[in-house]
This record gives C-alpha cells, structure tokens and sequence, in this order.
C-alpha cells in the first residue's frame, strides 16, 4: 500500500508541475496582452509613455519569462496569486473564492444528481435489458442527452422562463434579498438555480444510464453471476453486491473525471442562464487577457482533477483485490 502511494503521489506531483508550467505559458503565447487592450480601448487618451506606469501600478511583472515563472511559482506555494488586472487591486484568490462557491453549487449538484440517478438506471436496465423500459426509456434519455447543451439550455430558457415565466431567467439569486445565512436566501438561491440544473440533469442523465448499463451487461455474463443466481440469492443481492460493484470499475474513472471538471463550471450553461461562477470569470478573463486571474482559474483546475484522478486511483485499489498483489 506504502509504495502505491508513493509511487502515485511522485507521478502527480510531476504531473502538476508539468500542468503549472503549460498554464503559465499558454496565456503568454495568445496574441495581445492586457495593456494593448486597454490603450486601444482608451482611443488616445492614454499616452504611449503612461503604459509603464500603468504596469508597474498593476504590478505587472515586465521582463524574461523566466523571471515571470519563477514569480509564479512563488506565487502559487505562498498562495499569493497576485491581483487581478480586470478588477484591479482586488486580489485573483478573492475573486476565485467568490465565484468558486456558485459554480460547485450548480455543477457539483447537478452531477451528483446526474451520477445517482444513472447509475441506479443503468443497473435497472441492465437487469431487465430487452425490457419496456430498457427499449423505450433509455434511448429517449439517451436521445435528449445527445442534443448540444446550447440547444437544449436555450429551448429550456425559452419554454419555461420566458414563455411560461415559471422561473428567472438570470443571476444567482434575487438582488432584493440580502445575502446570508437566512431560508429566503437560500429559497431565492434555489429558484434561481431551477432552470440551470435542470437543463445540466436532462443532458446528463442518458450518458451515466448507459455507461453503466454497458459496463453491467459485461459483467452480468460472468461466472460468478451465475453462481450468485444458482445459490438462490436474492435479485437485489446480485445485483448491487455482486453485479454493480464489479461494474462500477469501469466508471470510477468516469465519474473522477466529472468531478474533477466540476470546479471549471458549466460554460455554456452559465452564460446563457448569466449565472455567477467561474465559467463567466474565466470567459472575461480570456478576453481581457487578464493573466493572474487566468492563471488562477486554471489553476483550480488542474489541482481538482489531479486529485480526483488521485482518489479514482485509491477507489480501484480498494474495489479491486487485484491490485493489492
């Protein structure tokens, strides 16, 4: 166990180091930089010989970019991650942490929802494949699920926010209600969330239902199935203590992977609904070229899906006996 470990945890950290480095020079090779953009803004009322003090006051670091990616790296073990050059002098970790909460509550929940519900159909379908449910549900879930996310975001706001005006249309919550620990806010948190989740749930069901469906065919082929089966065991026995766990090998690493993509938020889903995250905050940034913001974002990133990859590696260890040999 000590030496899995300590082999997976070396390869993660030369992973993330490998991440770090990309996410400090992609950024830096995007045509234009932030200050260009904002002198073209100005139309002429910044002169040329202003935009040196301009980025010495937003602490921008002009020079080799060695020099920038040792700052960076610095940056990111003392947790300083700089301030934000779109919303200067706030700090990049203030604005992360302020959108960070929004976009776990939307995507974090609607995944969950998605992986429960999937999984328990899929198993159900498996089961009973050739069945009414198996023939006719499934590929409907699958067929709605197969429609872009835009599309079915935007038909969603459409019917059920404008149309029939059930639910808002935009924001977090209702900017009359003040912010806190109360039952309204987070009545008014939910409302506003309605539609955003429901769109992410429709068009994620189908995918979880039939990645487990197949993975369970499989192994409901299996001898010891069979056994199961002959030993006069019940149907639910067989099915969760024996099927479903030995399908859900499979999975994990699926179900890492969408965790992990939790934090980068729903994109789409949160423009189109202008839903506060990370998704709206990575999409200013890109377009302000704001690096330290940019950077931050990323980074959030690449540290989430390392580690769910991390605790997937710890998940088959425990489901497989295998590997403890």
């Amino acid at each position: 166990m000590g030496r899995f470990l300590g082999s997976r945890l070396l390869f993660y950290i030369a992973a993330f180091m490998v991440a770090v480095t990309f996410n400090f020079v992609l950024p830096r090779m995007m045509p234009g930089d932030p200050f260009e953009i904002m002198f073209a803004a100005a139309q002429g009322k910044i002169q040329p010989e202003q935009m040196a003090v301009l980025k010495e006051q937003f602490g921008f670091v002009a020079g080799p970019w060695h020099v920038q990616y040792w700052d960076y790296i610095k940056g990111i073990f003392s947790g300083d991650l700089g301030p934000s050059l779109t919303y200067y002098p706030t700090p990049v970790t203030e604005i992360i942490s302020g959108a960070l909460p929004w976009t776990v509550f939307l995507a974090g929940t609607s995944t969950l929802i998605c992986l429960f519900i999937g999984i328990l159909l899929g198993i159900f379908s498996a089961y009973n494949r050739g069945g009414k449910f198996d023939s006719i549900v499934a590929p409907a879930l699958a067929f709605i699920g197969a429609f872009p996310q835009m599309v079915s975001a935007m038909l969603i706001l459409f019917g059920l926010g404008v149309i029939l005006n059930w639910f808002p249309v935009g924001y977090g919550y209702n900017p009359d209600v003040d912010a806190g620990w109360t039952l309204e806010f987070f009545m008014s948190v939910a409302y506003h969330a309605a539609l955003p989740l429901l769109t992410m749930i429709i068009c994620g069901i189908g995918g979880w239902l039939f990645l487990m469906r197949n993975s369970m065919i499989n192994t409901l082929g299996e001898d010891y199935i069979t056994m199961g089966k002959a030993k006069g065991l019940s149907t639910r026995r067989v099915m969760i203590n024996y099927a479903a766990r030995n399908a859900a090998l499979p999975v994990v690493t699926a179900v890492a992977m969408a965790l992990s993509f939790v934090v980068a938020g729903a994109l789409i889903i949160e423009l189109i609904y202008n839903y506060p995250g990370l998704g709206n905050e990575m999409l200013g940034a890109v377009a302000s070229r704001d690096y330290p913001l940019l950077q931050g974002l990323l980074l959030i990133i690449v540290v989430c899906v390392l580690t769910a990859n991390f605790i997937a590696d710890l998940a088959y260890f425990w489901l497989d006996p295998r590997l403890r040999k």
